[in-house]
This record gives C-alpha cells, sequence and structure tokens, in this order.
C-alpha cells in the first residue's frame, strides 16, 4: 500500500451508493457522497455534516441500518444506569439508535445478538505517550483494543520533538489507512521542553494554530510543563508557551497542564487561573483534593491511585465526573502483563470504587473534559460505535469488543485490521548522526598537573536545589570514574545536526559495575537525543555507534561486545512490528542486564528502582519539579549543565 493512499471500505458505503443509483426504493432526501467512507474514518467538518445527515434517516427508519447489536445489558454512561435488553443500531461506523430490543422502526442488515453480556463504551485515554509503548499506531491498536482502548488523546511531544512538522501526518495516518483505533493528537507545548533544549520540532503560536485548524480531530494542547515559563515573563520560553495558549484559546480547545511538584495553596490558584485545565502529575490525596476544589480535571495515574482513591471515598466525593484515569507511560510490555485503560479501572474497583463510577472515568470523563463526547465516550446515537463486552462487571472481564460497528477483538485476540503502512524516511530515519563516535569523545580532561579535581555529580530525579559535589581521581590526564562510591558516566549526544555533539558528566548510582559495560537509549523524555553511561568510554562510543546504525532502540554492550540491541527503528522511539516480537527483544535485553552488576543509590523517587535502570529513560526530564539537568550542548550550556528553571549554567569538572 502507498503511503498516504487510504484503502478503506466501511461497512455502509454500499448502500449510501444504492441510493445514490436510485435502486432502493427509500426516499432520497440528501445526496451521499461517494468519498462518504474516508469522511466516516476520519473526521472532518464537511464529512461530519453528511454523516449525521444519514444517522438522523436511519434513526427514523427512513434508511436502513447496517447492523443491529443486541446484548443483555447496556450501561448508560450520562445517567449512571443500566438497562436491559438494549438494541445498538449502527450504520456505517456510528451509532443511530439505542432503544429496547425491538423498538427500532427501521430495517437492518445484520443483526448479533450477545443475551449473556453487558455493554459498555469503548475505553479511552485522557492522556497518553502512544510512543511510550513503542509501538507505531496500528500495532498499537492491536495491542490495546482487546484490552477494551478504542480511542486515544495522545500527547504528541515525544514524534514532535523528533519532527516536529511530520507530526499530524503521522498521527493521522494508520487511520486513514484503516486502523480502527481513533487517535485525537494534541500538540505539545513542550517542543521543544525548555529554551535550553533544540532538535526536531519547534512549536510556538503559528504552529500550534496551524495544528488545531487542520483537523477537529485536534482537541487542544498537551500538557504545558515548563511551569517556570508560564509564571515568570522574564523566561525565555514565556513568550512561545504563552502563544500556544493563546492559539489553544482562540480554537476553544482544552489546554492540558502539568502540575508535578506544585502543591502549595498559591500555585494551585495560579495554575488554574492560567487556563491550563487538568493535571495527571498529582502525587497526594491532599493535593488531588485541593485541585479539585479549584476547578481542575485530575487525571490519576495507577502509581498514586492506591493512596488517593480510598482517600476520596473517605471524603465522600459524591461527582467524580471532574476525574479520569490515566495511562500516560506505559511500555507494550507492561501493557502484556497489566492491561491498558481496563487496568487503570479495575484497581480503581479493587480499591472500592463502585464498578460504575470507574467505566465513567475511562469512557464519558475524558471525553467531556476533551470535549470529544459527541464522537467518543458514550453508547449514544451520533457516536463511533465503539462498544465493549463484559461477561463480568465487576471484574471488568472484556469478552468481545467492537469498534466502528464490527468486532475487534475475541477476548485477547484482536480481529480488527493491521494496515501494512511503509513509513518513509522522514519517520525512519531520525537519527542522524553523521560520523563516527570515539571513545576520546567522552573523556573529561583535567586542568594540567591535578591529582584530583571537583566534578558536578546529578543523581536521577534529582529533586533539589542544587547538584552534588564530589572529588574524583585524575589518570593519564583525565578525570575518572569512582565505582566504589557508585559514580559512573553519562552522556548525552545530539542525534539531530549531524555533528554528533556530546555533553557528558558523572551520575550517581544508575550504571554498570562492569567493566567495559554500557547501555543506551534513543529514548530521552523529552527531547529524545541519545542517553548512554557506561564503565568505559570505549563500551559507550560502541554503544552510540551501533544506535547510529539501527536507527534508534536500545543497545546493551558488556565485555566491549553488543549483547543485546532492542529496534526502535521508527523516530528512534517506536518499532513497526507486533508487540509479541517486540517484547521478545525487550526480555532478551532484560535477560542479558540480569548478568550485569548495576549501581544504585535511593533517590527522591518512589518508582527508581535497583537494577536494570530503564526508568534512566525519564531521568533526562527537564520540567518542573527538576532543576539542574543535563541536556546536549547549547549556546547557554556549552557542557550540558544547566539549570531550567534559572538558566545558569556551569562546569561539569573544575
Amino acid at each position: 500500500m502507498t503511503f498516504g493512499s487510504p484503502s478503506i471500505f466501511p461497512v455502509g458505503a454500499a448502500i449510501f451508493r444504492a441510493y445514490d443509483a436510485g435502486t432502493l426504493s427509500a426516499p432520497k432526501v440528501c445526496p451521499m457522497p461517494h468519498d462518504m467512507d474516508l469522511d466516516d474514518w476520519l473526521i472532518t467538518a464537511e464529512g461530519e455534516t453528511r454523516i449525521r445527515q444519514h444517522l438522523v434517516l436511519v434513526a427514523l427508519g427512513k434508511r436502513p441500518a447496517d447492523k443491529a447489536l443486541r446484548v443483555g445489558r447496556l450501561f448508560d454512561v450520562h445517567t449512571r444506569t443500566w438497562r436491559d435488553d438494549q438494541e445498538i443500531i449502527i450504520a456505517g461506523h456510528r451509532i443511530a439508535y439505542v432503544g429496547p430490543a425491538g423498538s427500532y422502526p427501521g430495517t437492518v442488515g445484520a443483526r448479533f445478538h450477545e443475551p449473556d453480556l453487558a455493554a459498555v463504551p469503548g475505553f479511552g485515554e485522557v492522556h497518553k505517550h502512544i510512543e511510550s509503548s513503542h509501538l507505531t499506531p496500528e500495532w498499537e491498536a492491536a495491542l490495546v483494543m482487546p484490552r477494551g482502548n478504542t480511542w486515544t488523546c495522545e500527547a504528541s511531544h515525544e514524534f514532535s520533538n523528533v519532527n516536529g512538522p511530520k507530526n499530524l501526518e503521522f498521527w493521522l495516518e494508520a487511520r486513514k489507512q484503516g486502523s480502527p483505533l481513533k487517535i485525537f493528537p494534541l500538540p505539545g507545548s513542550a517542543v521543544p521542553p525548555t529554551a535550553y533544549e533544540w532538535g526536531g520540532g519547534w512549536f510556538g503560536y503559528e504552529e500550534q494554530r496551524d495544528f488545531l485548524a487542520t483537523s477537529p480531530m485536534v482537541p487542544g494542547l498537551d500538557e504545558v510543563m515548563d511551569w517556570p515559563a508560564v509564571w515568570n515573563p522574564e523566561s525565555p520560553s514565556y513568550e512561545r508557551l504563552w502563544g500556544m495558549i493563546r492559539a489553544t484559546f482562540e480554537r476553544r480547545g482544552v489546554v492540558e497542564g502539568h502540575g508535578a511538584g506544585l502543591r502549595d495553596l498559591p500555585t494551585i490558584n495560579a495554575f488554574a487561573a492560567a487556563g491550563l485545565a487538568s493535571d495527571h502529575e498529582a502525587w497526594t490525596p491532599e493535593e488531588v483534593w485541593e485541585k479539585l476544589a479549584h476547578g481542575i480535571f485530575m487525571e490519576l495515574r495507577p502509581h498514586s491511585m492506591d493512596a488517593i482513591i480510598p482517600y476520596l471515598l473517605e471524603k465522600g466525593l459524591a461527582d467524580w465526573s471532574q476525574i479520569a484515569f490515566t495511562t500516560d507511560d506505559r511500555s507494550a510490555s507492561d501493557t502484556v502483563k497489566l492491561g491498558a485503560s481496563d487496568y487503570n479501572a479495575r484497581l480503581a474497583i479493587s480499591l472500592g470504587l463502585a464498578p460504575e463510577i470507574a467505566i465513567q472515568c475511562v469512557t464519558i470523563n475524558p471525553a467531556r473534559h476533551m470535549r470529544l463526547n459527541q464522537w467518543v465516550g458514550s453508547i449514544a446515537p451520533g457516536r463511533f460505535a465503539d462498544v465493549v463486552l463484559l461477561s463480568d462487571v465487576a471484574s471488568l472481564k472484556i469478552a468481545k469488543v467492537w469498534a466502528d460497528g464490527q468486532q475487534v477483538s475475541d477476548g485477547l485476540q484482536f480481529t480488527g485490521k493491521v494496515p501494512t503502512i511503509a513509513w518513509p524516511d522522514w519517520a525512519t530515519r531520525t537519527v542522524n548522526i553523521r560520523r563516527e563516535i570515539m571513545a576520546a569523545d567522552f573523556a573529561l580532561p583535567a586542568l594540567p598537573g591535578r591529582a584530583t579535581m571537583q566534578a558536578a555529580l546529578l543523581r536521577p530525579f534529582h529533586w533539589t536545589d542544587g547538584f552534588i559535589t564530589v572529588e574524583l581521581p585524575v589518570a593519564d590526564g583525565c578525570v575518572e570514574r569512582d565505582p566504589d562510591r557508585n559514580i559512573t558516566k553519562f552522556a548525552i549526544v545530539d542525534r539531530f545536526s549531524g555533528a554528533g555533539q556530546i555533553s557528558k558528566m558523572f551520575w550517581l548510582g544508575c550504571g554498570p559495575r562492569d567493566p567495559d559495560t554500557a547501555l543506551g537509549c534513543s529514548v530521552m523524555h523529552d527531547k529524545h537525543n541519545i542517553w548512554v553511561c557506561g564503565s568505559s568510554d570505549a563500551a559507550m562510543a560502541l554503544v552510540v555507534n551501533t544506535l547510529n546504525e539501527m536507527q534508534g532502540g536500545w543497545v546493551l554492550v558488556r565485555g566491549g561486545v553488543v549483547v543485546a540491541r532492542v529496534h526502535y527503528e521508527v523516530a528512534g522511539l517506536m518499532t513497526c512490528r507486533p508487540h509479541a516480537v517486540l517484547n521478545a527483544e525487550m526480555e532478551a535485553l532484560y535477560a542479558e542486564a540480569a548478568k550485569i552488576d548495576w549501581m544504585y543509590e535511593p533517590s527522591f523517587h518512589p518508582r527508581w528502582f535497583p537494577g536494570f535502570p530503564e526508568r534512566l529513560i525519564f531521568a533526562t526530564l527537564t520540567c518542573a519539579p527538576w532543576q539542574w539537568v543535563l541536556v546536549a550542548p547549547c549556546k547557554q550550556a556549552p557542557e550540558g549543565l544547566v539549570n531550567v528553571q534559572t538558566g545558569e549554567s556551569h562546569e561539569v569538572v573544575w
């Protein structure tokens, strides 16, 4: 299939054309265009009008429906009530009518009956980075749809930071090609994340305006992460960020927030006053309660739900409409083990929340918040015919999933369409290092005649006002690691300019202790350069050169030899392969990593664990509450060490 050329023939297209040709006898009230099939796949203003004209006539029985799905029970998320023995009448990919079995006045092409199953709406992700599954959108669909997910609000600053100009095209392509997963992309505010980072994308007022104007499937602006740039007019990112917010206001879009560490009352008020409509970074129950009270939509992640859900129940929260459950970042391997939105809802149920409220938190609540509820979030006329069929409501056991008016899964087996997409070079040739990286590139020269040097030291999730200062030995004119104190070398390699610029320094408790061993990856939130840490400079160079050849992924070197690699050939973030193939590569990486002695130091983050340091992909974040960070060399910080809240830079050794 040629990239960009859709091949889509949804149920109902033949009927539309039969009416146009005059071969069916029902009254022809409005013409059905021959391109209706694509309009019924994506959402366009013109197509939406024609589709709904048709749905009106189907609902009245003046045109035949394509399908009727009869179910034992149906959950109405609008009233939080169950209705027995209901029929869902489907025209094309949409619902035209919902009512008691036998009440529909028209004719139906095909009937399906599930008397023992309960129907709930397709689950939605209010905030997710599909890139963190490390699957391209068409393969993400095959993974999450059997677990109930039929739509996703894609937080798109990951791909945007790799190739911003092609971002919207990338996220709509799988749907154009026939994937049943509906993706609603939001441009990321963090493109770049701070004024001290640069690379494959830059979004400001004009980019945000154009992005929103291109498609109704764009609901707003994704997580505004750079809080200092929101409140401080002196920030170098202030004008760019407020330009994006302005463009979103102009289109009446939703401005999503990112309130990590913002817990005091004045800041919560300022956050809400800025128009930041949501937060998915709340950690404490008290913080969630105050943010709810100040009009902020709360998107709860599983790692904090065990404290937050019981607290809200104890407080007697009656209205849960301002709460959704979100995955945010979850790898394909973890989704295989845990689930998708179904896992989030089951966890809430296990913590005492009524199943009906939990279902609302992954259906109508996020749809309303994102102003998408006319298309998704409920089993109601006009919406896409996305239905999750449960064999047991209390445990949220999924038997089958329908999307776009047809069954796409049976148990955990995906039965829908996975289009074959030949992703072009702009998606697959994104690691641009036009030279061989050498061991000497990672050396940190000492001043002449020095036996020791002072060094700046960071550790993962270092939420403190300053960096650590240590004294390190000098050998052969270079500052050395100190494995006895869990100190290793960490580096960031620019993968965008072609020059392969490198910033390097020492980090605490995150690298391999074994000799000639290194680990690196092209997933580096949120700028997505290459990071690498290791016990020798030569091993680090081998990792980076291998990643360059692979065009992204993971590489593990042990004893000077590449022992494991995982391919993320699309944007250096994802792979265009089934999740089982990716999972097998990850398991092989984990197996080799288990043979290595990894340094470890407890940190401030409750999810920084001993062993294989997979969460290093998040340790380079530059959003609040991070302060001192390492970025690729930039004019403000030639060595890469910079305080992103103040703009102050510092030498890494002195």
